[in-house]
């Protein structure tokens, strides 16, 4: 740990300015809080940096601070002179799958062959538990039917690069993780199109097809490319693998900014009770599929991984198809408060797991 010192100092002047933007809340000053709200979450950020257990809650309390920039001050994130910031999303979601093209090798598939079970397990418990219970909390919310459709998107999304994070630092099993993840994205042109028009069928028009194309365009090509990037140069580029996870980071951030700020007013009028929907989908993704692969035999390393890979969606590719399908601003809102929100929960998660090694029992797929 470094100089504690000054680092517990800003986490002192956080807690502060939180009380401070509360007590202006209660006094009926709420839009004047921007400011103090924005400086919370960057005396966090800073004071998170000084402690090896927190340090992991950074870029979350930056992403909190972007979005409070969206919230407070959304004309600066809506267009530039004649061009919609929108129209930055689906390239950034394609750079961000040529990263995690440039990061693989066809040698993470063949944890397919070594791994069968937990493979099948973790993918079968995305594609039965997260769309049913995107489609069950959808219809219960009684929102607009875009909005709800949103999130059903989530349900219907693989997981992302951010549970091969949680799943390392929950001492889960990462090479299952990856493998997961990387499967279950390679699959998602053709399985998330056809969940959506099962489970988003009633809320909007799909065209099953035509997201499959979308899909196609920000996932496979990009990822196909940076997968013959990365056989083409060897071992020159080694800076590309450094920069591409911090590249990758801000992208997601500016994903979520964007879209905060063009789905403001929605959001304002819906976000307490979305936010509730949200966290409930997030969780139960957490628990269904922990006990899941507990009923399928699989070992508490294998069950820790599967938890993870359920509960953390793909937020980024979600708000790339709703962006795709030209309603960012209601579809897009459940991707965007999901996106930081995950992370809040996965690094709770992953650190309660780091402080208890696995046990082992059970059937290990390694």
């Amino acid at each position: 740990m470094k100089n504690p010192n000054k680092y517990s100092i800003s986490l002192g002047i956080a807690l502060l300015l939180l009380c401070t933007a509360l007590i202006m809340s209660l006094t009926g000053n709420l839009a004047q809080t921007g400011p103090v709200v924005l400086a919370v979450f960057l005396f966090c950020a800073y004071g998170f940096s000084g402690f090896s257990s927190l340090n992991g809650n950074v870029f979350t309390a930056l992403i909190f601070a972007g979005v409070t920039l969206a919230l407070y001050y959304p004309q600066y994130f809506v267009q530039v002179g004649d061009f919609r910031l929108t129209g930055l999303i689906i390239p950034l979601i394609q750079i961000i799958m040529f990263g995690m093209g440039t990061s693989m090798s066809l040698r993470d598939f063949a944890g397919v062959v070594k791994t069968p079970k937990g493979v099948l397990v973790g993918l079968s418990a995305q594609i039965l538990l997260m769309p049913l219970m995107g489609f069950l909390l959808a219809t219960l919310s009684n929102f607009p039917a875009e909005i709800a459709a949103g999130i059903v998107l989530i349900g219907c999304s693989p997981s992302g690069v951010a549970s091969n994070v949680m799943a390392y630092l929950a001492k889960a099993n990462l090479a299952l993780s990856i493998t997961i993840t990387s499967v279950a994205t390679l699959l998602a042109p053709f399985l998330t199109p056809l969940f959506m028009k099962v489970f988003a069928g009633e809320f909007i028009e799909i065209d099953v097809l035509d997201m499959m194309w979308s899909i196609v365009k920000m996932i496979i090509l990009p990822i196909a490319a940076g997968l013959l990037f990365n056989k083409l140069r060897g071992n020159r580029a080694q800076w590309l693998d450094r920069a591409m996870p911090l590249i990758s980071m801000w992208g997601i951030g500016l994903i979520i900014v964007v879209i905060t700020a063009a789905g403001r007013d929605s959001l304002l009028d819906i976000g307490g009770l979305l936010l509730l929907i949200v966290l409930v989908h997030n969780l139960f993704g957490y628990l269904l599929g922990y006990w899941y692969a507990r009923l399928m035999g699989m070992s508490e390393r294998d069950c820790r991984t599967i938890s993870i890979e359920v509960g953390m969606q793909n937020g980024g590719l979600a708000s790339g198809i709703a962006n795709s399908l030209g309603k960012i601003a209601t579809m897009g809102l459940a991707p965007a408060v999901f996106g930081p929100l995950m992370n809040v929960t996965g690094s709770i998660l992953a650190a309660f797991w780091h402080k208890r090694p696995p046990n082992g029992s059970g059937e290990d797929t390694e």
